[in-house]
């Protein structure tokens, strides 16, 4: 028998029997998996949906419905259960059927075309090139590039993209912090600001400038603080008037400054994502917005239309007018665009590249940003629905008990590559996404190295390795498996399992459409746990020569389950552990 999917051939006698029952309805045929397997493979609620239109007890119309469904050679039986639910049980051939064709279908098997080539662009990390990627950073990561496989394993045309924001006020800070160490290398003391970036990196990249230009860029220490206001009084007054005194003393040499603290960190930032497993189709420069002035034409459109007005020398976003609590400043009194104003003209760009969707994700402290960013494109005659904002709250760190603290000025934090090093790219990979991303994640470090089955990384890749090492003592050719006689696979065990491995694109689907990987995450460990619970319950090289075929079919075909699924989440599939 060749494999059909269950749930879309039953979908398809329902509608046929609901239509000789309720000609005239429209009901949608809902298909689900009962928690207990004595309530049968699905169970459908079609009969209470119609119960009320037809003025008819529900138990009676679902006896109609089980009356009028088409007979097929997958259904074994059909009973009414509860209230009106309908529950069908599967033949075991309409199951065993599967491994056959999970094994044709390879690395292919749960891919969907739920997306049907949407275009959809996920923006995701964007974090400030002013520091190394931090362990926050990381779940951003983890979890846009596991929701950017999903998408494209589902249908959608995904473009994967990084917003770099390389024009505002942190990379002044940045290329000032730099500048200033240098300074200490050329014998020129100034008190370092408390509220620059501190780290350990700053002072490698000013060792990298005064190793290439020795003094080219020494200033008088009394030049550089000349004017500028008392730090305890007027802080973010002092640091901004210390980068104006740069710029001013530094001329043309302040953009190579800035720009070599640019790449230098932005190079550290797409080196250790490459190393995470994590890349993009594009790099999008918030410096391009301002150069070919899209900035200045997106604005002064909402100008003209009357959602842009001038007050105290500053323009103002009518922000209140779209369900946001205030109005926002998109340009300062000193002529400097907002973060806002750039936001908006890089929203209206992804829309103007012909993304039918787009997908942002940001910080769970970005929440409020919704509502003005969307007002925005409202108010510019873009659609705000095609904008999807996942929020991603940041992960926390502990060891031994202990929380690690992180703060990117004060240099105080684990980086994303001290992470990897610790426990490894797959379990900082995998741990990101085990929870919804609005969710508090607190990744325990100590869980992430143990080699137990409390570990789920582990858990999930000692199963993938199972199975190999199963084959591999079997020594042939998994081609072969495709002759197996699969009526064989009765065992309860056996049938659990091919239950699970139905369910795979369903998953994948649900997890496209929910923005959910963790949906995936889940699934891995069921399946995990039901490859390990057979391998408890049967043995697999039996001397029933048929048998022993069938059960190497079934798990061969778990195992490139098992390996589409981490691979989807950017995990590796190890066959030995």
């Amino acid at each position: 028998m060749n494999y059909i999917e269950p749930k879309t051939h039953l979908a398809d006698l329902f509608r046929q029997a609901v239509a000789q029952v309720a000609p005239d309805s429209a009901v949608a045929i809902e298909l689900d998996r009962p928690k207990q397997a004595s309530h049968g493979d699905y169970a459908c609620n079609a009969a209470m949906q119609l119960a009320r239109s037809l003025k008819r007890n529900p138990r009676e119309v679902a006896g109609a419905i089980i009356a009028a469904l088409p007979a097929s050679e997958r259904v074994e039986k059909v009973e009414i259960a509860g209230p009106g639910f309908i529950n069908v049980f599967l033949k075991p051939i309409a199951k065993q059927c599967l491994v056959g064709h999970v094994l044709a279908q390879g690395a292919d098997y749960g891919r969907t075309n739920t997306g049907k080539g949407e275009k959809v662009q996920v923006e995701f990390v964007s974090a400030n090139p002013t520091g190394p990627l931090h362990v926050g950073h990381g779940r951003g990561a983890a979890f846009g590039a596991s929701l950017a496989n999903c998408l494209a394993f589902a249908g959608f045309d995904v473009y994967r993209e990084y917003y770099v924001n390389d024009a505002g006020r942190q990379m002044d800070i940045l290329a000032l912090s730099t500048w200033l160490r240098y300074l200490e290398l050329n014998g020129e003391f100034v008190a370092f600001p408390g509220n620059a970036y501190q780290g350990d990196y700053v002072k490698v990249m000013a060792e990298g400038i005064f190793a290439l230009h020795a003094d080219r860029y020494k200033r008088a220490a009394a030049d550089v603080t000349k004017g500028v206001p008392d730090a305890e009084a007027d802080p973010e007054g002092r640091l901004d008037a210390l980068i104006a005194n740069a710029k001013a003393l530094l001329g043309p040499d302040y953009a190579y400054l800035h720009g070599y603290a640019l790449e230098e960190q932005l190079g550290d930032g797409r080196n250790d994502l490459t190393e995470f497993g994590v890349t993009f189709d594009h790099w999008f420069s918030e410096r391009t917005l301002h150069d070919a002035g899209l900035i200045d034409r997106h604005v002064a459109t909402l100008q003209q239309h009357g959602h842009v007005y001038e007050q105290d020398g500053a323009l103002w976003f009518r922000s209140t007018a779209f369900g946001d609590e205030k109005d926002r400043v998109v340009k300062r009194d000193n002529g400097i665009y907002t973060y806002f104003a750039a936001d908006i003209a890089y929203h209206l760009n992804k829309f103007e590249r012909g993304f039918d969707k787009v997908i942002d994700v940001w910080g769970a402290d970005h929440h409020g940003y919704i509502p003005r960013v969307k007002g925005a494109l409202k108010a510019a005659g873009a659609d705000p629905d095609r904008l999807v904002v996942a929020l991603v709250q940041f992960a926390v760190l502990w060891e031994g008990g202990q929380k690690k603290s992180m703060s990117t000025r004060a240099g105080q934090y684990v980086t994303l590559r001290e992470l990897r090093h610790e426990v490894g790219n797959d379990a900082c990979r995998f741990f990101y996404v085990l929870r919804k991303s609005d969710q508090h994640l607190d990744f325990d470090l100590d869980l992430a190295k143990s080699q137990s089955n409390d570990n789920p990384v582990y858990y999930i890749q000692y199963a993938h390795a199972r199975i190999s090492r199963v084959l591999s003592s079997w020594g042939g050719d998994i081609r072969d498996l495709n002759d197996a006689d699969l009526t064989r696979l009765e065992h309860a065990s056996e049938l659990a399992l091919l239950a699970r491995l139905a369910e795979f694109p369903e998953v994948c689907a649900a997890a496209a459409r929910e923005m959910a990987p963790h949906l995936v995450a889940y699934y891995l460990k069921d399946l995990a746990a039901d490859l390990h619970g057979l391998y408890v319950a049967c043995q697999f090289l039996v001397d029933d020569e048929a048998l022993k075929q069938a059960r190497l079919a079934l798990v061969a075909a778990t195992r490139q389950t098992l390996r589409n699924g981490l691979g989807l989440l950017g995990v590796g599939a190890p066959d030995q552990m």
